[in-house]
């Protein structure tokens, strides 16, 4: 096992010399382990999809068993079981509360084929130096593992999650019924809690994600402002859920949705007009034939970090195909997979050689698209001469207003969130 350890490592550095760190290790072929190998990977519907897992177990010679769970299950699982999986992949929310529970372990760079391709939006928590960081837990800030144990912004060569799928999110709504809006001029987040659309409005049901797409769309609405939505205070919690109480009163929400296909759903039967969405439900919906529009809000994005994670218990031949693993997400495959959906990897370059030029432009430059577009199901997804809402990468992560986190009053916050979907 060592001899093949060394030989793997020796092979993926040899080969990024040959090739002076470009892209031919896309097609490269992988060293297997001579053990057959499986591994569990815990997460959500938006990464754990069968083309990735048939992909990945094709390129890797490993078997590879993907269980997906909703955010608060998936979270109560890991932080109680972490001998029921060997990588978890979630978002930067998760992440605080898996370190202290001490059921993931530190991930060194040095083992990371890719980690200097790794912008500077994981890195740096901005895109460009003038773009704003955004409020909450941006990546940088609880990616580095640091001396004392603690999670910080300091390099020291070891993480606490691999840096990989991103995006901002907003909320999609049905262009059949509401006209469409002005991306960062007349769509806002108040929409979401406009009387006029009482009845029709769909919300994630995610306490570290709904919350803020609330707390947004109340302060949008003059409802009420805070100090800092990243971290609110337990006075302004109680004040925002005293709102959110008194509208679900009124049967102002459709639903509560917890997986992206359900989202897709709520949209496509007629339950909602416009709510929460994440970019593979809008994809789902407009490949259905109901035409959703992404709203780029005035007040700016919600945005969010995927993680992968290593448990705490995921040793051995196991932890070498973990590694193996998480390279290969970053190997440019996988990249370009999930950009089709809509969603952005971390070191995009080298995925961008297995893009059409048209599709690059589309999802990462922001420009026309001269033809049709498939989603990941094969289903037509954008329009001829769609341009993406809100434009390039470049210039919707530079519209972000929060990240996705886990304040200091989270447990208080959380047990507001549940009486509220119980009221």
């Amino acid at each position: 096992m060592v001899a093949d350890t060394y030989s793997r490592r020796k092979f993926l550095k040899t080969s990024a010399a040959l090739t002076g760190g470009g892209l031919a290790l896309v097609k490269a072929p992988y060293v297997f382990t001579k053990t057959p190998v499986t591994l569990k990977v815990m997460g959500t519907h938006v990464t754990l999809q069968e083309e990735i897992r048939q992909k990945a177990m094709a390129d890797l010679g490993i078997t590879l068993e993907f269980e997906a769970k909703g955010e608060s299950e998936l979270v109560q699982k890991a932080t109680t079981h972490p001998d029921q999986f060997d990588l978890y992949e979630q978002w930067t929310d998760s992440i605080r509360t898996l370190w202290h529970a001490k059921v993931i372990q530190p991930i060194e760079t040095e083992r990371l084929t890719y980690w200097k391709e790794i912008n500077d939006i994981s890195r740096k928590g901005r895109i460009t130096p003038s773009a704003p960081i955004g409020l909450g837990d941006a990546p940088y800030k609880i990616l580095n593992v640091q001396n004392d144990g603690s999670l910080g912004a300091n390099f020291t060569g070891q993480i606490s999650f691999l840096p990989y799928v991103h995006n901002v999110d907003s909320f999609g709504y049905n262009t059949k019924v509401i006209p469409k809006g002005i991306p960062y001029e007349t769509e806002s987040w108040g929409w979401l809690l406009d009387p006029k659309y009482k009845g029709k409005v769909g919300i994630v049901n995610a306490p570290t994600i709904g919350l803020f797409d609330l707390a947004l769309a109340a302060q949008a609405r003059g409802l009420m402002s805070f100090g800092d939505m990243g971290n609110m205070t337990i006075e302004e919690i109680d004040k925002l859920f005293n709102i959110l109480m008194e509208l679900k009163k009124q049967k102002h929400f459709a639903g509560f949705w917890n997986t992206v296909p359900q989202s897709a759903d709520f949209m496509t039967s007629g339950r909602m007009l416009l709510g929460s969405m994440f970019s593979p439900g809008i994809s789902m919906a407009n490949g259905s034939g109901t035409p959703v529009t992404y709203a780029a809000p005035k007040e700016g994005y919600r945005a969010w970090h995927g993680v992968m994670c290593l448990s705490s218990e995921c040793q051995g031949s196991k932890k070498e195909a973990a590694y193996d693993y998480m390279n290969w997400w970053l190997s440019g495959w996988a990249g370009a997979f999930i950009a089709r959906q809509g969603y952005y990897i971390s070191n995009p370059e080298r995925s961008r050689p297995l893009l059409s030029t048209t599709e690059w432009d589309y999802w990462y430059d922001g420009k026309a698209t001269n033809q049709p577009l498939k989603g990941t199901d094969g289903r037509v997804s954008v329009p001829a001469g769609d341009i993406r809402t809100g434009g390039s990468y470049i210039n919707r992560f530079s519209h972000v207003a929060i990240w996705n986190t886990v304040m200091e009053n989270y447990e208080y916050s959380l047990d507001r969130w549940y009486e509220f979907l119980l009221a």
